[in-house]
């Protein structure tokens, strides 16, 4: 009785985190198409970080507290579209700086986005096909994020080029690990709110993009 009470919970489990991770990857490929129609819609229209800067991330911070609140009711999925659809439009003069600042800024942009896929792939494949709970990477990656935090807030005072590439590196390789991190925690039910699970994936997503495009620019960049 005992066993077969035992593996009714793990099929619970199994089909638990199969739902989770189906909607999750459904909701993040709508919420990126959406990011990256704003962020079109942001080049072309000439967007600029002008005076707006802090009221930008601001904003951003609050529709970010907005979507939690609202993750398990219905309004939660209109949130999470405002939330990555203005996240993907104040990409617009980041993505205007390589493609106005350098000769091949298109290709930058298109090769940092391949790497990205390929990257989001490979480090999700990996979550799915392992056997191992990865939920002991946590504090490392939470560390390294705190230490890239604070090492960026000091360059902007420093603005050393060399702290800056060494930064957006180490968010490469953390942004990588947060992925199977996050995709770990769907599989052995560490997230079970498929809308909370998106959000973390979006946000691994594009701090892996635009890190990526930032030593593409300083390796492979060609000036005008």
């Amino acid at each position: 009785m005992q066993s077969n009470q035992t593996l009714i919970r793990k099929q619970d489990s199994v089909l638990s985190y199969h739902s989770v991770l189906r909607n999750t990857y459904l909701l993040l490929s709508l919420t990126l198409l959406f990011s990256a129609a704003t962020a079109a819609y942001a080049v072309i229209s000439g967007a600029t970080y002008g005076t707006s800067a802090l009221f930008s991330l601001i904003f951003g911070i609050g529709l970010l507290f907005v979507t939690t609140a609202l993750r398990n009711s219905a309004w939660g999925i209109l949130a999470i579209f405002a939330f990555t659809g203005f996240m993907g439009y104040s990409m617009g003069p980041f993505l205007n700086h390589f493609i106005h600042g350098y000769k091949n800024g298109a290709h930058l942009v298109l090769t940092a986005l391949g790497g990205t896929g390929l990257t989001f792939f490979a480090c999700s494949a990996y979550a799915l096909t392992t056997k191992k709970e990865l939920s002991h990477l946590g504090k490392m990656l939470m560390i390294g994020l705190i230490v890239c935090i604070v090492a960026a807030l000091a360059n902007i005072f420093l603005k050393m080029p060399a702290l800056q590439l060494t930064i957006s590196a180490l968010l490469v390789f953390i942004s990588s690990m947060l992925i199977m991190y996050d995709t770990s925690r769907i599989i052995h039910n560490g997230e079970t709110n498929y809308i909370m699970a998106t959000i973390s994936l979006y946000l691994d997503i594009l701090v892996l993009f635009q890190n990526l495009l930032i030593l593409l620019g300083a390796f492979g960049g060609s000036r005008d």
